[in-house]
């Protein structure tokens, strides 16, 4: 027994050292910045530093949720959260059917590429071409609406059309990233299983129905306990670069307020523990998410 473990340890060493720069990263980047989180139950300053600063204990939390506008900036997180996660999450996995039913290879190669490539844009580069699409005096749409119509629109101050410019920037850039996940677990699903449904007489939909779907389940729940982690989190990339002072009632979330009070104003104590809460609602949601998956069959751990 000894000698086979030893066998096989010695023949996953080199696995083992692939391994070594990952957990570094994690090691020295995400875990060992959490013994800071002690921040939020101390009066912070850079003078003291962290462990001679006063205790406060929960002072910063009732401050936090004592606060009207802070309130509201967490119910704009959780609201442009569920709806991209309502309105985005189907996107993916839909572009993935699609591709997945392309036979010609050019074709198929030709379209990955160019629903891949927004992925690889940063959020300047996005937010440059929407405000080129969207903007009120110059953009392309509104250009158009003035030839045709007579009339412009203000897409950029309208809350509405904000938050759909929002959804769909953040698809466009994303959706075909993610697909390539459920694109590897298609290409896992036997093809043998096609062909004797194909037999049998059911159709392209009804293959679908009761093969595709149900191969892809397990990696469907999985991605949706992972995206339910991160409710509480918007990119603070595409906020700062898509919101103005307008639509502020909406895109003002807790990353927005974060590097506002606590970068350019320095109430490291405050932020930290909105960041704390943040973290812990979304592990709340990961175990709550996971008992559900649990519950029907498709749990991960």
């Amino acid at each position: 027994m000894g000698t086979s473990a030893s066998r096989r340890f010695k023949q996953n060493v080199p696995l083992l050292w692939m391994f070594i720069p990952g957990a570094l990263f994690y090691l020295l980047f995400k875990y060992t910045p959490m013994a800071g989180l002690v921040i939020a139950f101390k009066d912070y300053n850079l003078h003291d530093g962290i462990v001679r600063s006063p205790w406060v204990g929960l002072d910063n939390f009732n401050l936090i949720f004592s606060n009207a506008l802070t309130t509201d900036i967490i119910i704009n997180t959780l609201w442009l959260s569920l709806l991209r996660l309502v309105v985005g999450f189907p996107f993916p996995i839909l572009l993935a059917l699609l591709l997945n039913e392309v036979r010609k290879t050019w074709f198929k190669r030709s379209i990955q590429t160019m629903v891949f490539l927004p992925h690889f844009f940063s959020w300047v580069i996005v937010g440059g071409i929407v405000l080129t699409l969207f903007s009120q005096e110059a953009g392309s749409l509104n250009l158009l609406l003035e030839r045709w119509f007579g009339y412009n629109h203000a897409f950029m101050y309208d809350v509405t059309s904000w938050v759909t410019i929002y959804l769909g920037s953040g698809i466009w850039k994303e959706a075909g990233f993610s697909a390539i996940i459920y694109l590897a677990a298609l290409a896992a699903i036997d093809p043998v299983l096609y062909e004797a449904a194909a037999i049998d007489g059911a159709s392209k939909w009804r293959q679908i129905w009761h093969i595709t779907l149900p191969g892809v389940s397990t990696v469907v729940v999985m991605m949706l306990i992972l995206s339910m982690g991160s409710i509480m989190e918007v990119s603070f990339d595409q906020i700062y670069i898509l919101g103005n002072p307008v639509v502020a009632s909406v895109s003002e979330v807790i990353s927005t307020w974060v590097y506002q009070l606590g970068l350019q104003g320095a109430q490291f104590s405050l932020t930290t523990a909105m960041g704390l809460f943040e973290s812990l609602v979304g592990l709340m949601l990961i175990l709550t998410a996971n008992q559900i998956a649990r519950r029907m069959g498709k749990e991960l751990w």
